[in-house]
Order: C-alpha cells, then sequence, then structure tokens
C-alpha cells in the first residue's frame, strides 16, 4: 500500500518540488510549460477550439497555423488532406485537463494532441505564460 500511495503522489511531489525550486533560485526548470500541437479540419474549426481554449485560460497563447499538407493511414487507407494547426503554449500541468477537453469538442475521431515539453526559452515570456494560466 505504501508503494502503491508513493507512486499516486510521485506527480505531486515532484510538482511542489520544481516549484519550490523554482521560487528559491528564480531559475526556471526545464518542462515547466509545453506547447502543444491539435490538427483542424479547417480555420473556422481551429479558431473556434483556440477560443474555447483562451475561454477556459487553457493556455496563454495559441498560434493558428496556415493549411499544410497531411499524408496518414485512417482505417487501413493511405488519406491525403489539407489541415490546419493549432501551437498551443501552457503549462505542462494543464495538458491532462487540456487534452480531456479538446476530446470533448473536436470534430475527430480521434484528434492530434502532441505535447512537448519546453526545456529553455526568454525568461520574460515563460513568467509571461505561468502568469497567464492558472495554477490547478
Amino acid at each position: 500500500k505504501v508503494l502503491i500511495l508513493s507512486l499516486l503522489m510521485y506527480p505531486v511531489l515532484r510538482s511542489l518540488a520544481l516549484q519550490l525550486h523554482s521560487a528559491i533560485t528564480g531559475s526556471y526548470v526545464s518542462g515547466t510549460h509545453s506547447i502543444v500541437f491539435i490538427n483542424c479540419l479547417n480555420e473556422q474549426i481551429a479558431k473556434d477550439i483556440a477560443r474555447a481554449i483562451m475561454d477556459k485560460k487553457l493556455a496563454a497563447y495559441v498560434n493558428i497555423l496556415p493549411k499544410s499538407s497531411a499524408l496518414y493511414f485512417w482505417k487501413g487507407e493511405l488519406e491525403e488532406s489539407t489541415e490546419i494547426l493549432l501551437l498551443v503554449k501552457t503549462r505542462t500541468s494543464k495538458i491532462g485537463e487540456l487534452s480531456n477537453y479538446i476530446r470533448s469538442i473536436h470534430p475527430f475521431e480521434i484528434p492530434e494532441i502532441i505535447s512537448l515539453p519546453i526545456d529553455q526559452g526568454n525568461p520574460l515570456y515563460l513568467k509571461w505564460i505561468e502568469e497567464s494560466v492558472p495554477r490547478d
């Protein structure tokens, strides 16, 4: 039971340790923030999803990138389409909530939702993300 409880508490304890380290040293802790990639069928859907993300304060910033060509396998067939890509800047701790929310509003059966941690960046920009997205 102790091992299971320890494993379940690890993410919370790690998050608290990182916050404490950052507060004491004033330095950015790699991975505190992330960029999330979300694909969309067209520009209107992309704008609607971006606005919904911002309205829920799940991100500090969303880029809507223009059309790109995509090739992928779907149900055993090679498909080709054009898509709009969202680049979402947020706290890493918000990824689960953001992903759940996107799946609930996205028209795709299986939307692309991929996150990458931000290793380093402009300290003032990273602080702005921190201030723009409420803590859990």
